[in-house]
């Protein structure tokens, strides 16, 4: 059993064949799937996957590339899908000075105002931090928002900024370049954070992890995520799979 914790289902590169991708997921022991919005438009499409496939659940929320689009009114529709069944959690949300697609000031405005959403709704969020370490923490600390919950999606920061997010009760969750061959920062991270703070993602259709890097990832690749996991901390699949599986059905808030 595994929990592929971020996942884009409803990206247009599933159009075709997104059926049969949910049952390779099945058929390779995945039970859980988490599909985070980026914008209004993929947060609707994630809320009625989730009413559509029953190991699909959803989160909503804009991506920080996207917060240029965003105001008051968009806010509240957020808030209102926020409200409906399965869905799990706010996100993703966060900040990306990579890209800079968003001007940095409005990317920090939407950033608050979405775990201020996610404090009034009572749920936990999912972050997006590339090139932002320092401010995502300190936005972090500053809403207070490890109150309701806190993990670091497709985590690619360094194992001491890690631990201090474990300290403070985030989870850290990992993708498919840690089965990379230059993944020796991913590997010092999952060597040093134990395996009750971590979960497994795909990120698909992105990160494909080895043996498959170059195509399309999908839910059922986040094995191999676990497997390297399992290599590196010289431990079972089997524990694994079964640890971050219930971080992630915790975290979530899923009983079944």
């Amino acid at each position: 059993m595994l929990f592929d914790s971020h996942a884009h289902l409803d990206g247009e590169r599933f159009d075709k064949d997104r059926d049969k991708v949910v049952e390779r997921a099945k058929a390779s022991g995945i039970s859980y799937i988490m599909n985070p919005g980026a914008d209004f438009e993929s947060s609707v499409k994630a809320v009625e996957l989730a009413s559509k496939y029953d190991m699909i659940y959803a989160a909503v929320g804009v991506h920080p590339h996207d917060t240029k689009d965003m105001d008051d009114i968009m806010l509240e529709l957020i808030k209102g899908l926020a409200k409906k069944p399965k869905v799990m959690a706010i996100g993703e949300i966060g900040l990306d000075f990579y890209y800079d697609n968003s001007p940095r000031d409005v990317q920090k405005e939407w950033f608050r105002k979405q775990i201020r959403l996610a404090k009034n709704v009572n749920l936990p969020i999912i972050i997006h931090d590339r090139e932002a370490n320092n401010e995502v923490m300190n936005i972090l600390k500053e809403e207070k928002a490890f109150d309701n919950g806190v993990l670091m999606h497709c985590y690619s920061g360094s194992a001491q900024l890690a631990r201090q997010y474990i300290k403070l009760g985030a989870y850290i969750s990992i993708a498919g370049p840690l089965t990379f061959k230059n993944a020796r920062k991913a590997v010092e991270v999952v060597k040093t954070i134990p395996i009750e703070y971590l979960m497994v993602e795909t990120d698909s259709p992105y990160l494909t992890p080895e043996p498959y890097r170059g195509k399309r990832n999908e839910s059922s690749y986040v094995k191999y995520v676990a497997e390297k996991i399992a290599q590196i901390k010289e431990i079972s699949f089997e524990e694994v799979a079964e640890k971050t599986t219930e971080n992630a059905k915790k975290y979530f808030g899923i009983s079944k």
